[in-house]
């Protein structure tokens, strides 16, 4: 009788195989630090099966222009839709269509064993919101860009000002939620789920809204059938899985 273990790495290895090549490349990859956990796993099991190296750059949404743009070469992209609309950092990348990889909504966390608020509705998350001290989240990102428009959604733009705790990145905002510097942390609700941060639940569907995550290959590629394979590769029912496991949907 074959074990669950055995059968999952079969299933594996066989998603794996066709991308699996006799020539290593090493790929230099720009991503959404929002996208980190399932990409960080996809691209160990990628590495192991095709004989790749990747190396992944992370940043925020101006940091990902900037190093499109301007930081040196790279082959692929797996990074939020907004850095598309950056007319410069959009001719980096080869012309034609963008592929989806991923989306996810914002979400609230709390220090763990912390007392949760009630956001089950709009008007809860509004109270909520304006009853807390302060909130942690990461303005620059596109993640970020969605939570400031959430405050205007609900008419506390002007209150909230005070109220942020502006974090260069996801770590330090997690950090500083965990250490009770922050009472709120709103974002993305994948990075959210942290050790140190109990899930409040995500934002209510009418008022939420996602990030997506798209890929595509650089116009200066110097691995470019490599980089179009891993984007095929996070296009597999194997990759969908993790990234459903990681807390996001997978297009």
């Amino acid at each position: 009788m074959t074990s669950p273990v055995f059968a999952a790495a079969l299933v594996l290895a066989l998603a794996l195989a066709p991308f699996a090549s006799g020539q290593a490349a090493d790929l230099q990859i720009l991503a959404g630090a929002g996208i980190a956990a399932p990409l960080n796993e996809l691209a160990r099991q990628f590495e192991s099966a095709a004989g790749h190296k990747l190396t992944i750059r992370y940043g925020t949404t101006p940091e990902l222009i900037k190093m499109a743009t301007a930081g040196g070469p790279f082959d692929l992209g797996v990074t939020p839709r907004e850095v598309f609309r950056d007319e410069t950092a959009k001719a980096k990348f080869a012309p034609g269509p963008t592929i989806d990889i991923a989306h996810v909504g914002l979400g609230v966390a709390v220090r763990a064993g912390a007392a949760k608020p009630n956001i089950a509705t709009p008007e809860a998350l509004k109270l909520a919101l304006l009853k807390a001290q302060s909130v942690a989240t990461i303005p620059a990102s596109a993640a970020g860009a969605q939570v400031l428009r959430l405050f205007e959604r609900l008419d506390i733009a002007g209150p909230m000002q005070a109220k942020i705790k502006t974090q260069p990145g996801p770590a330090p905002m997690i950090q500083a939620v965990a250490s009770g510097e922050a009472e709120l942390g709103l974002f993305l609700i994948n990075v959210l789920t942290a050790p140190g941060l109990d899930v409040v639940g995500p934002v209510p569907a009418e008022i939420n809204a996602e990030v997506f995550y798209i890929a595509a290959v650089a116009a200066g590629a110097q691995q470019a059938a490599a980089a179009k394979a891993f984007i095929a590769f996070l296009q597999t029912p194997a990759a969908k899985a993790v990234i459903k496991a990681k807390g996001m949907t997978p297009s």
